[in-house]
């Protein structure tokens, strides 16, 4: 329906003694059709894709994933310090990166690292910057780690659908790889990661990263891969090596 021919029909309704209420959508832009409307430089219209596809995609891997209702609502305030120097310190660049974001997006150092030590909040900061990011409109894929480098190992032998479980990594306008390289690896993990911070490095696309390896450690792992990652979040790494950081042992050690 045209602009004029709902403004017809509302100005029938409101003689007929019935107000049409305004209708409400979860896109102010698109309506909730996902398309948006444009005139090209030759007159013509055009449609494109609105944003809120790509941001209803993202929260529905996340909710998919396994994570916790209450953990996919994690922002930084919920993020305790303790006044330990080291959480301050990783808090404090968790919120300058998502402050930077938009500046920083298409500059080869916009990514952001969480290492180290377990239990210390890594994936906490991770989800709190996605969270942030969803709420201004970037859409943020969640990968965790083991479950989908498991799934595309699986899928390597058909290439079809390698390729749809790959792409949606490679093509997410940002990319929180959570617990990278958790678990056994092998040649496939090598393989993987290469082939997706090889192209998100060449095409300066912004990964949030949470690993227990530490910066030596990932260069230890695979060089090429290692020297990626730490160009990428330039900056914006955080190291947690204190064992005290761990808060599932608080109150137990």
């Amino acid at each position: 329906m045209s602009d004029f021919e709902e403004a017809i029909k509302r100005f029938r309704n409101i003689n007929s003694g019935k107000v049409m209420e305004e209708p409400k959508y979860e896109c102010a832009i698109c309506h909730d059709t996902g398309i948006i409307s444009y005139k090209g430089e030759d007159g013509y219209d055009y449609g494109r894709q609105c944003e809120c596809v790509a941001i209803k995609r993202a929260k529905q891997m996340i909710r998919q994933s396994g994570i916790s209702d209450s953990f996919q609502k994690l922002g930084f305030n919920d993020f305790e310090t303790m006044n330990k120097p080291e959480l301050v310190r990783a808090k404090t660049v968790a919120i300058n990166y998502f402050k930077g974001f938009e500046a920083a997006e298409r500059t080869r150092q916009n990514s952001i690292l969480l290492s180290g030590q377990v239990g210390a909040g890594k994936t906490h900061l991770g989800v709190a910057i996605s969270n942030n990011l969803l709420e201004q409109r970037v859409a943020v894929i969640y990968m965790p780690y083991r479950n989908v480098v498991t799934a595309l190992k699986q899928s390597i032998l058909d290439d079809e659908a390698y390729s749809r479980e790959m792409n949606k990594y490679l093509d997410a306008r940002v990319l929180f790889i959570d617990d990278m390289l958790k678990g056994n690896l092998t040649k496939s993990d090598v393989n993987i990661m290469y082939e997706i911070v090889n192209y998100r490095y060449l095409n300066n696309m912004p990964m949030i990263i949470s690993t227990e390896k530490k910066p030596e450690e990932l260069m230890e792992f695979d060089e090429a891969i290692g020297s990626r990652i730490l160009e990428m979040c330039r900056g914006n790494i955080i190291v947690f090596r204190d064992k005290a950081l761990n808060y599932r042992l608080r109150g137990i050690l």
